[in-house]
């Protein structure tokens, strides 16, 4: 894999960015109906990410199997819900961890410029995102694995040394190492002198659709001006109840998508999914059916999380991807489950998940070989 050319240009995953409308809307929604809001979320002062860690202490990641997310279900309308989450919840570890950080290694030194980026004003977030992640959390969460001692963080799995000295560090140092340690990908999201939420750094090597540059710097509303109704419906309301988001509080919601063409989970320029009002690939080239390998095929699953740091008041856009063979969905007996949602998916809802490529022999696929099981 070459190295990255024009490292003086700064990038983001605009694909895998599309979860924050959909991750902001439910937000809208969530603060809309006072009978769903959590009491707990108010204006008592939120209690400090520490005291909410639960030490793992006998925690052995090699005897922990990924999280089994099936998020499909039947669209009638599309709406993307989410759940109050624990702290606990925010960062996952489990037996592939050593393979996965070992992956994102090589691509933060052959990708770096795809991966990694931050403008100046980000730097006290990203000091303080550090700090949680790299001292307050994962020493506390994982002890058998991470400890720090001496302004020195310890991976005991990999081995690895970091400086937890976090006044003396580069932005790059800090984002790097944070994604040398978690498999969770950051964006965030500054609050300027408005009160309005900028995309000022990100750490991301798990992205997941086209890579766009210069998009530092955009507001929500900015990055997501193309996006149908997003302007006259919830522009307003999402920049409102963003600035109301409270720090120690952690949202989370799924997203899901069909990947035909292997197991590879750097997809910068690669594509799940697809704007719903404009056809696959430029505005002159429809959707096109394709013959796919089911043996290629994967579900791709997406766990995102919001929080809002303490001190900087950045909200955090976390993702964490998650890959599982399109056979072992059929064999776990949930083909027609995914047949089913793929089929109700609206008609713009399916043509963003470019249903058009690989529904009709993938969803043919799927109820074939449960229908030949429950026969047999």
């Amino acid at each position: 894999m070459e190295a990255c050319e024009a490292p003086h240009l700064h990038f983001i995953n605009y694909g895998q960015l599309k979860f924050v409308i959909a991750l902001s809307k439910d937000i809208y929604h969530y603060h809309q109906s006072k009978s769903k809001f959590p009491a707990s979320v108010g204006p008592s002062p939120p209690p400090r990410f520490i005291n909410t860690i639960e030490p793992l202490y006998a925690f052995d990641y090699r005897n922990v199997e990924p999280n089994k997310y099936r998020p499909f279900h039947i669209k009638i309308h599309v709406r993307i819900g989410i759940l109050r989450m624990s702290h606990n919840e925010w960062i996952k570890i489990d037996r592939n961890y050593l393979k996965r950080i070992g992956y994102r290694k090589l691509l933060l030194k052959t990708e770096q410029p795809y991966c990694i980026g931050s403008n100046p004003i980000s730097r006290p977030a990203i000091e303080e995102l550090y700090e949680e992640i790299m001292v307050n959390l994962l020493p506390k969460r994982f002890p058998t694995m991470f400890s720090t001692e001496g302004g020195i963080f310890t991976n005991h799995t990999t081995g690895s040394r970091y400086s937890v000295e976090f006044p003396l560090l580069d932005d790059t140092y800090m984002l790097n190492t944070l994604a040398e340690n978690v498999e969770e990908d950051f964006y965030f999201m500054c609050p300027d002198r408005d009160g309005e939420h900028r995309l000022e750094a990100f750490s991301s090597c798990f992205p997941q659709g086209i890579l766009s540059p210069s998009k530092m710097g955009s507001s929500i509303r900015e990055i997501h001006q193309p996006v149908p109704g997003y302007e006259s419906r919830l522009g307003n309301g999402v920049d409102r109840h963003l600035r109301r988001m409270k720090p120690g509080v952690f949202v989370g919601r799924l997203n899901w998508s069909i990947q035909t063409d292997g197991d590879e989970l750097f997809r910068p320029l690669a594509k799940n999914t697809g704007d719903p009002e404009v056809p696959h690939g430029t505005a002159h080239t429809m959707i096109k059916r394709e013959v796919i390998d089911i043996d290629k095929t994967y579900l791709r699953c997406e766990h995102h999380t919001l929080t809002c740091l303490q001190k900087t008041k950045t909200v955090i856009f976390c993702v964490r991807s998650y890959l599982t063979p399109i056979k072992q969905i059929r064999e776990e007996g949930n083909g027609h489950a995914l047949a089913d949602a793929c089929d109700s998916m609206p008609e713009k809802f399916g043509a963003y998940k470019r249903r058009p490529v690989w529904g009709d022999q993938l969803c043919g696929w799927l109820r074939e070989g449960q229908t030949a099981k429950e026969t047999g």
